[in-house]
């Protein structure tokens, strides 16, 4: 595809995950807020009854009661992202048979489903059915990266990757803000306070609907599609079959050993990475609610400053790295992310906190995009979709299990502890890199 038609794809994926984005992200800062509502107004007792279950062993450590929201949210949490890991492949599966457009649209239309019924979730298991469907639709964001890797060339997916993480900063930047300014206003109404931020998300994602069937061109040729539907579909399952996941095995005889052995190790480097950065990413919201005691417009303003330098770093740097230099830079943000979260677990200030937090700023905006680019450098372009499938199904299997551990560490430890420790474990994912991957791969 020649260079403008690239670009013009890529603005339209790029507008549409920032729609998206800002609709998602709008609950980020409420969480802590939500799990409050639900514990003192779930009229059918769901929240209650699993706080009940949970209280012999809350008793018999001494665990604070103001600790159980973190564990509810982090379960949530793992459960959307898990359901967001099992249906991404079956749903990129689909999409190489019938296109990316009309599968690209039933995600955002299970989306859209999943606002409604968190806009009328008085109830906690009404907004566990809305997670659930979301985490079951949110495919969208692996097809966008599917769509950047049928219009680019290995030579410039850098960039296309790049505006994807873009639009992750910016919707980071103004999603959280307009939610957490949405929640402070609706407190004062009657009833359900998050009805309003709901709506709001619900608004966003029918003009995203609308903005795609019009002006989206299909990025997958008829010639180039899967013939069978069952085909794609054994092979979606494998992206599920955790053992053949860390195996890279979609690719055995397809590339060359020595290639499936780097990405191995890259694929695990990048799992083990992504499980304790999103356990810990989750519970942040939850620190600065019990720690700080911050309020969702408080949320909001956290998320603003770590999104702004996001956008800038990636829209002015991160994007221009050239390929010989993606390894070197992904060690570097590997690196940072370590004294970031030691900050922030044994900050008692503003100052030491908002030091952690630029630290992970910075190096949230180098890692994703360059590790996922140097995934792209393997195998041939016939097999890219498999490689890169493989590399986001390990991604989103660590976000899936992630925020759980973390949640029952930080219920069962407190965040002190679990924030240091995983800090420290994060030491492992850089050396292995810079033991490994200190040069552009071949």
């Amino acid at each position: 595809m020649d260079t403008k038609n690239s670009r013009n794809i890529s603005y339209v994926v790029f507008i549409s995950l920032l729609f998206d984005l800002l609709a998602f992200t709008m609950i980020l800062p409420l969480f802590p807020s939500l799990m409050d509502y639900y514990k003192n107004n779930d009229s059918e007792g769901l929240y209650q009854w699993i706080e009940r279950h949970v209280g012999v062993f809350q008793n018999l450590v001494g665990i604070p009661d103001r600790f159980n929201g973190v564990l509810f949210g982090g379960v949530l949490g793992s459960l959307f992202s898990f359901l967001q890991f099992a249906s991404s492949p079956i749903l990129g599966g689909i999409s190489d048979v019938y296109g990316r457009k009309p599968v690209l649209i039933l995600c955002l239309i299970g989306i859209l489903f999943s606002y409604i019924i968190w806009s009328r979730a008085t109830t906690f298991s009404l907004f566990i059915w809305a997670r659930v469907i979301g985490g079951l639709s949110k495919g969208n964001v692996s097809l966008s990266m599917a769509i950047v890797t049928d219009v680019y060339s290995k030579e410039k997916r850098g960039r296309g990757m790049a505006m994807i993480g873009i639009a992750f900063s910016i919707g980071f930047v103004l999603g959280p803000m307009i939610g957490a300014a949405y929640a402070k206003w609706s407190h004062s109404q009657e009833g359900a306070w998050f009805v309003q931020p709901a709506l709001l998300a619900v608004a966003l994602t029918v003009i995203n609907i609308i903005f795609v069937i019009f002006t989206f061109k299909e990025t997958l040729p008829k010639n180039n599609r899967a013939g069978s539907v069952v085909s794609k579909l054994s092979e979606a399952f494998t992206y599920i079959n955790i053992v053949d996941l860390f195996k890279f095995k979609l690719l055995n005889g397809l590339i060359p050993s020595h290639e499936i052995e780097k990405l191995c190790t890259l694929g695990n480097i990048y799992f083990i990475y992504l499980f304790l950065y999103s356990g810990l990413e989750f519970t942040l919201t939850f620190l600065t609610h019990n720690k700080f005691g911050y309020s969702s417009m408080q949320q909001g303003w956290m998320f603003f400053g770590i999104g702004i330098t996001m956008a800038l770093l990636q829209g002015g740097w991160v994007r221009k790295i050239p390929p010989s230099q993606t390894a070197k830079t992904a060690t570097m943000g590997l690196l940072l992310i370590v004294p970031s979260f030691l900050c922030i677990g044994i900050s008692n200030s503003s100052s030491l906190f908002i030091f952690g937090l630029i630290l992970f700023a910075f190096s949230t905006s180098i890692v994703v995009p360059c590790m996922t680019t140097l995934a792209s450098h393997y195998g041939s372009d016939a097999h890219k979709g498999k490689a890169m499938g493989t590399f986001r199904s390990l991604g989103a299997l660590a976000r899936a299990i992630g925020p759980v551990i973390a949640s029952l560490s930080y219920w069962s430890i407190g965040p002190e502890i679990t924030y240091c420790v995983g800090g420290i474990l994060l030491l492992h994912p850089w050396f292995t890199l810079r033991k490994t991957l200190k040069t552009k791969p071949s």
